[in-house]
């Protein structure tokens, strides 16, 4: 059995077209698929389209949140959901060719255990291709994961990665990161990128702000996450150690002054280096104390509450 896992936001318009293309599919390559669509607090009739769906297929399960919770949520109750030991993961928007599935299918069987989509030929806005480009480069060099779109929607993955990646906040663009930092294997195929038929997208300019905090919080998470004083005590001790030695270097000036009759007497309130000197001691201190929280947060953090809420489910389960 394969599984689908589609967000759905204000998509009523499209699901429909994309349940009929997705049983094209399956009828052409005899799939068993388990169609989830999670709707994350739409106000345009998509759940009432969900429910007409669910009563004429059986293989559709629907799940639908009190309110908007965002992209990560969605897909982390669909994921739970989840029946087959491959899951899909791909837009309502139409955006994302579902004819591409045995492609993925065809890399997961050379022993691959996540497979991103590349949206080599986009149909987007330059205002979104450009950034993209940059944030997925950074994405590369900061983690090691080099894909050329992290941002696509259209993934594949083995269902035993989900018992052990959570996510929430705006992590689901960086599944395949937090995959491989656990030591799954990870690429990447060109997929089909079409025109959106219906609606508008549902992201602008803070998205990319929202992203690039995101790949901080991923950076830490995948180097970090079971030792996170290494991180912040190391720059906690470059800090402290260079205020240190500045105010060292100063306060064996003011002896010197005093003591050589030739010399200016130094007053340290009238250096600006001395404030400087004094603040990188502070925030260096401020670094390790956060650094030995972290350690006891990661020690003792055990909350898995959901970050959902659902008000309704129709379907098999």
């Amino acid at each position: 059995m394969l599984s689908v896992v589609i967000p759905v936001y204000n998509e009523a318009a499209s699901l429909g077209e994309l349940h009929a293309e997705l049983a094209d599919v399956a009828r052409e390559q005899q799939y068993d698929l388990d169609l989830v669509f999670v709707d994350d607090g739409s106000t345009d009739g998509s759940w009432q389209e969900i429910e007409r769906l669910a009563a004429g297929d059986p293989g559709v399960q629907g799940i639908r949140f009190r309110r908007n919770f965002g992209k990560a949520a969605a897909l982390s109750a669909g994921f739970r959901a989840a029946r087959g030991e491959i899951v899909f993961t791909l837009d309502a928007d139409l955006q994302d060719d579902p004819h591409e599935m045995p492609r993925f299918l065809e890399q997961m069987n050379t022993g691959l255990e996540v497979v991103s989509g590349w949206k080599q030929v986009r149909h987007d806005p330059w205002h979104k291709v450009g950034p993209s480009r940059v944030f997925n480069w950074l994405v590369g060099q900061l983690t090691g994961v080099r894909l050329h779109d992290h941002n696509c929607g259209f993934k594949c993955y083995r269902r035993e990665i989900f018992d052990e990646v959570r996510l929430y906040g705006e992590l689901h663009r960086f599944v395949p990161v937090l995959a491989s930092a656990r030591g799954w294997r990870v690429g990447e195929i060109a997929v089909n990128h079409r025109p959106r038929k219906f609606g508008s997208s549902k992201y602008g300019v803070r998205r990319f702000i929202k992203g690039f905090l995101d790949l901080l919080t991923v950076y830490l998470l995948t180097g970090y996450s079971q030792r996170p004083q290494h991180l912040l005590g190391s720059v906690g001790l470059v800090s402290f150690l260079a205020g240190g030695l500045g105010v060292l270097c100063l306060t064996a000036w003011w002896f010197v002054s005093r003591f050589v009759p030739d010399l200016t007497p130094l007053h340290l309130h009238e250096r600006a280096i001395f404030y400087y000197s004094m603040a990188a001691m502070l925030l260096g201190a401020q670094f390790v104390t956060v650094g030995f929280l972290a350690e006891m947060l990661t020690a003792y953090h055990t909350d898995k509450t959901a970050s959902y809420s659902i008000k309704q489910w129709v379907g098999r389960r």
